[in-house]
């Protein structure tokens, strides 16, 4: 198989990764926060408020957790983008 020469690879845009998987991630938690009030999911809630002070199965633990979540996610897809574009 022939390689492609690194000019010609397509590149991708580290700040539209990051904005993506920071929207993604952080809406995932949000949601599983407010659907952990009903007891579905408690457990993972449990552990990621380990992580994420503030966060727990709650109306406003799930908006803190969103918030962790997305600028969580905007960090991890800035450096996967920007180590995309490097390699």
């Amino acid at each position: 198989m022939k390689s492609i020469p690194k000019s010609q690879r397509s590149k991708i845009c580290a700040r539209s990764l990051a904005l993506a998987i920071g929207v993604v991630w952080g809406i995932a938690i949000l949601l599983t926060g407010w659907i952990a009030m009903t007891g579905w999911g408690y457990q993972f809630v449990d552990v990621m408020s380990s992580v994420y002070t503030g966060y727990d199965a709650s109306f406003v633990g799930g908006i803190v957790g969103g918030i962790w979540g997305f600028f969580v996610g905007a960090v991890l897809g800035w450096g996967i983008g920007t180590v995309y574009c490097k390699v």
